[in-house]
């Protein structure tokens, strides 16, 4: 073995021990590009311990092995982020620590350069997560812990316990100071190799680039932050003073999360310590009492109820389904993602699969239709997948409805209200899929429309039982009011009454039913009926019939109905007034439960109640031209918008033979959508026409012609909403 020092046009400058004509011991090597290695070598390639400086500035010091970097070391971005563990081939393996340069990391396992296994995942500023990770993302249970609550004991010694069993990089590593605590709602990071040939004589040598992408398809972890999390529980104002609490160290009282994911995407939280503050103890109190006086519909599905199974099995479903398809970068539908071939099942074993976990119903198939249109639709109408996966497959069950139609569709209803699931027949699987491309393009289209949103089409298959087709779609009754009435409105007369002797807030009236005309802005009824009867045109080119128009009303004082305007009809206005935000609270003090008060748009839309799944415009006062909130003083202040929100005057109908009732007038709220828009005019329906027909007056009947059909149910609609006289 000899010392050697070559240089020359390929080579910049090397020095160290040769053997045999190759560089074989300890030496020094200088790049044209200025990179520099120092450190051990064997024919002529890096091995063994080493310091390698690269020419954008990062640093790597730590093992080789035949000229890759394999077993402990540190590198070291220009940038200021640092990974301290195992690496193989380059990249990030084994256990580590990954330190961001402002402040967060990540302590635990790496597999081909993303986190997988467990670890602790800490933010500088908002606590820590500790929990498992699945190629970069969260997948199972794991705990939050937000920054000023102290660490359990018993969790302390359980990270210890990981550490000392090798399942968390030991203390050896951690040279840093501080032990590395993290919760994870940051992007994750992708961690590239890439080979720099230096010269003929040097073997390549590996860069890192770091690379933190921010890409929609993770940011669904975003809203899980600290911030959010006690918000979501304590609401924004309380949340303010929280935050200021922790700042100064005054108090710690921040709840601890027990969390569960699925590939990336939260589907259930629980609160482990519940020691909260008194305001957040007086918002549930409050919150509790106001659910309390509220009857939910339906009933709510526990073991040993009929459909408890096909629960669990569209809740493990949609779980794989919404887990599977978020992490796919978004992108436009394409012709391809529609039809039979856009589908994809899966076996759900009770016992729990590599790819599905175990479940207490019985074994089953899963099978999803077209989830990249539905996925995107979701999107379009702004609805988060992590609150999609919670609202249906939370810790919560679900409420199956009796069914108001003569379909025999079974409903189940969210707890939180917010979406609704529909068995359909598969003839009506076979028309949605057959209209999903219009479909897709008239919603997109017309960001107002009135027609049923869906959000996801699937089937479950029992191993021993029949095949049950359901699509989850948005509940337009989903508000912070109570809907005092609802009618389900086609335009026909022929059994359109209700049988039931005893009404509450959860029938569903008809056509015959409904004694009340509604008078809304001008404006607002020119645009309603303008998109009713575009929608109604989609339906019939698609020979739709037998579609209805569901009404709900929320009556401003329902226990006492009659507005002071019913004792005296010359007071009854054309339209509301659009006051200022100063003169609503003015009356509103002086009087006015009541009433209904329009307010220009609030600048601060933290202050303003939105539906869900909203999109659209705002409605514009014909008085102001202007956007305006709807203002229930002591209640709610609403963003007013197509078929949601929408302030009404009902004046209540009478009858020909009674000229000496008198009709009332109330101040109402109004929900609006058109529904059950899958019941194609086929030859079944053709039959059920012909055979009606002979009995009855062909024109009171529901089965008609689409064209007909349509033009009846908008001739029916003008006279529901009148043109103030």
């Amino acid at each position: 073995m000899a010392q050697a020092v070559i240089s020359g046009p390929m080579v910049a400058f090397m020095r160290g021990d040769y053997s045999g004509g190759y560089m074989y011991g300890e030496g020094t090597y200088i790049g044209l590009n200025n990179s520099t290695y120092k450190g051990g070598w064997k024919l002529n390639l890096k091995h063994g311990r080493g310091l390698q400086t690269y020419p954008n500035g990062d640093i790597f010091e730590g093992f080789w092995m035949q000229g890759e970097i394999q077993g402990h070391g540190r590198y070291t971005w220009a940038n200021g982020d640092t990974y301290v563990g195992s690496m193989k081939n380059g990249v990030m393996s084994g256990k580590g620590i990954f330190t961001w340069k402002n402040g967060d990391s990540f302590e635990g396992n790496w597999l081909d350069g993303v986190m997988h296994g467990h670890g602790v995942y800490t933010w500088k500023d908002c606590g820590y997560y500790e929990g498992t990770w699945t190629r970069g993302v969260k997948d199972g249970k794991g705990t939050f812990y937000p920054k000023c609550r102290e660490i359990l004991v018993p969790h302390e010694l359980y990270v210890d316990a990981l550490r000392k069993r090798g399942a968390l990089p030991g203390v050896g590593i951690q040279n840093h100071g501080s032990r590395i605590l993290h919760s994870s709602s940051f992007d994750m990071a992708d961690v590239m190799a890439s080979r720099n040939q230096d010269s003929a004589v040097i073997s390549s040598i590996r860069s890192l680039t770091f690379e933190k992408t921010r890409s929609k398809n993770v940011s669904l972890e975003r809203r899980w932050s600290l911030g959010a999390a006690i918000e979501k529980f304590i609401g924004r104002e309380t949340h303010q003073t929280a935050i200021q609490s922790c700042e100064n160290k005054a108090a710690s009282n921040f709840p601890i999360l027990e969390r569960e994911y699925m590939q990336g995407v939260l589907i259930s939280e629980v609160v482990v310590d519940r020691t909260f503050s008194n305001s957040f103890r007086k918002v549930s109190r409050c919150q509790k009492k106001m659910v309390e006086d509220i009857k939910k519909p339906g009933q709510t599905i526990i073991k040993g109820h009929r459909s408890y199974d096909l629960m669990i099995s569209l809740q493990l479903g949609i779980r794989y389904t919404v887990g599977k398809i978020t992490p796919i970068q978004r992108r436009e539908v394409r012709a391809s993602d529609y039809g039979a071939r856009a589908s994809f099942w899966m076996n759900f074993p009770k016992n729990g699969s590599r790819l599905t976990p175990s479940h207490h119903a019985d074994d089953f198939k899963w099978k999803d239709y077209c989830p990249m249109v539905f996925r995107n639709l979701r999107e379009m109408f702004k609805i988060d997948a992590a609150d999609y996966m919670i609202s249906i497959c939370g810790s919560d069950a679900l409420r199956e409805l009796s069914s108001p139609g003569k379909s025999g569709s079974v409903f189940f209803l969210s707890q939180d209200d917010r979406f609704m699931i529909k068995t359909l027949r598969k003839s009506e699987v076979q028309v949605l899929l057959r209209m999903l491309p219009e479909y897709y393009y008239h919603v997109r289209t017309y960001e107002n429309t009135l027609i049923t949103k869906f959000f996801g089409l699937h089937r479950v298959k029992p191993s021993s039982g029949q095949k049950f087709h359901f699509v989850v779609m948005g509940n337009m009754f989903c508000t912070e009011l109570r809907i005092h009435r609802r009618f389900d409105l086609k335009g026909s007369s022929l059994g359109r009454s209700t049988d039931k002797i005893k009404i509450d807030e959860n029938t569903t009236l008809k056509d015959l039913d409904l004694n009340y005309s509604f008078y809304v802005d001008p404006s607002w009824r020119e645009t309603l009926l303008k998109q009713i009867e575009t929608d109604s045109t989609f339906l019939r080119n698609h020979a739709i019939m037998d579609y209805s128009l569901l009404l709900g009303v929320h009556y401003r004082a329902p226990q006492n109905l009659r507005t002071q305007a019913s004792f005296n009809p010359t007071i009854v206005p054309d339209r509301l007034t659009v006051l200022s935000e100063e003169g609503a609270l003015e009356e509103d003090a002086m009087n006015c439960s009541e009433g209904l008060v329009l307010v220009q748009r609030a600048s601060n839309q933290n202050d303003v109640v939105i539906g869900p799944h909203i999109r659209g415009a705002r409605l514009r006062s014909s008085s102001s031209f202007e956007e305006v909130d709807l203002l229930l003083p002591g209640t709610a202040r609403l963003q007013i918008q197509l078929g949601i929100n929408m302030p009404a005057r009902a004046e209540q109908t009478t009858k020909e033979d009674d000229s000496d009732s008198f009709g009332q007038v109330y101040d109402v709220v109004l929900y609006l959508g058109i529904i059950d828009i899958l019941q194609e005019y086929n030859l079944r329906k053709k039959i059920e026409h012909t055979y009606k027909s002979i009995q009855y007056n062909s024109l009171s009947i529901s089965v008609v012609e689409p064209n007909i059909y349509s033009e009846r149910f908008l001739n029916f609609i003008r006279t529901i909403f009148p043109e103030s006289s």
